[in-house]
């Protein structure tokens, strides 16, 4: 898994069938020290993530491995919706901080 924030959204109106109903958000990853690192994805969107959240991205195979997931063409999907990164007891990021600053 990794830490990207979610940059913006992708609309498709031409799809595999597949990929009906899937959400489909442009997430940008995040390194060790909080900052955007300049690499961007498109990842599908189980969980109802928003624009500037941070984010967990599963990525390859185990990023089909949610149940309804196995035959879609996901090369990444958000799974989880970040509240706080901490490292060496230093915090890096704060969900409830961020909300507060915007």
């Amino acid at each position: 898994m990794q830490i990207a924030q979610v940059r913006g959204t992708v609309v498709s109106t031409h799809k595999a069938p597949s990929m009906r109903g899937i959400k489909l958000l442009l997430v940008q990853y995040i390194d060790e020290e909080g900052q955007l690192l300049p690499k961007y994805e498109v990842a599908g969107d189980l969980i109802g993530a928003g624009v500037s959240e941070w984010v967990l991205v599963s990525r390859g195979s185990a990023a089909r491995i949610e149940a309804g997931q196995e035959g879609k063409p996901l090369d990444a999907t958000i799974v989880g919706i970040i509240d706080t990164v901490n490292v060496e007891r230093n915090a890096l990021y704060s969900k409830k901080d961020a909300e507060r600053l915007s």
